[in-house]
């Protein structure tokens, strides 16, 4: 299987909060649902899931996985 860069995961996740925390807090526009519509379905797109709420569990595993990888490799 595919696996998308953990940069691209990184900007998604980073892309989806910064959206939804814009949509929380004020009256979001059209173009606000439409980017967090089009960087949700990135997401499920870039973690071959189907559900939001997985795709943002698969990326943020997925990124945990790349620090542990990156910790192991600085004791090395």
């Amino acid at each position: 299987m595919l696996m998308a860069h953990p940069a691209v995961l990184r900007n998604l996740l980073e892309q989806y909060e910064a959206l939804t925390a814009l949509n929380a807090s004020e009256a979001a526009d059209h173009e606000v649902r439409q980017r967090m519509d089009d960087v949700a379905y990135t997401l499920c797109v870039s973690t071959a899931t189907r559900d939001l709420d997985a795709a943002l569990m698969a990326a943020r595993h997925q990124m945990s996985g790349v620090r542990g990888d990156e910790q192991a490799l600085a004791d090395a």
